[in-house]
């Protein structure tokens, strides 16, 4: 059980608490929070984040193929998950990975 963010922010469940995920939407969560956070802000946790934030470096071509296997690599000790691919999209400037969670498909929405 995990608490739901949206924007940073935790989200109220109306009766002065969190709102909570679990299962797959849990799984998401955690994802979302993994992808978003930058590897390395977290110095005593090194491995938290990913290098998603340097793909404005990359050829808008490449962006897709490059976001995966950054999305691969931050998401590795996850158990039971799998990036099973990721597209860029160029006017939202958005990074969509797709996910398998235990053989359900997920999809993560990262905003660049």
């Amino acid at each position: 059980m995990t608490a739901l963010l949206r924007n940073g922010d935790y989200c109220p469940d109306g009766m002065g608490g969190f709102r909570q995920a679990w299962g797959g939407e849990e799984v998401l969560e955690r994802v979302l929070f993994q992808l978003t956070a930058r590897r390395g802000s977290f110095p005593l946790l090194p491995q938290v984040g990913s290098r998603l934030y340097l793909l404005g470096r990359e050829k808008p071509a490449a962006r897709g193929t490059v976001g995966a296997g950054y999305a691969a690599e931050a998401l590795a000790e996850v158990p039971d998950l799998q990036v099973t691919g990721a597209t860029w999209d160029e006017g939202g400037q958005r990074l969509h990975v797709e996910l398998e969670w235990k053989g359900a498909p997920l999809m993560a929405e990262v905003p660049l």
